[in-house]
């Protein structure tokens, strides 16, 4: 798992910015752990709880939330983690199943 500089950026455009950059890189770090790094139970349960967060917000921040991942997966130079950024909306119940 590639990690991220901390706090490259010394501001962010918004509040909302920066707590859903805070959010993916938690979220990073559960996806790329390994078993012996965190709980896998403990892993899933986080996941969950974020998806379901995520599904329940009113529809006008599920869609500002989905264009603010697309802004920052724009941006993401790695590309496992673009990727990540990418699938967020789907994997957390932002937008219906594409497939």
């Amino acid at each position: 798992m590639i990690f991220r500089e901390p706090f490259v950026t010394s501001s962010y455009p918004s509040l909302t910015h920066a707590l859903a950059d805070a959010l993916v890189d938690v979220l990073w770090f559960i996806e790329g752990s390994d078993d012996e790094q965190m709980d896998p139970d403990d892993a899933v349960k986080v996941l969950e709880n974020v998806a379901h967060l995520c599904s329940t917000l009113p529809h006008d921040q599920q869609q500002e939330l989905i264009a603010l991942l697309g802004e920052m997966a724009a941006a993401e130079p790695s590309p496992a983690r673009r990727k990540f950024l990418e699938e967020f909306p789907e994997d957390c119940g932002l937008v219906d199943d594409v497939s």
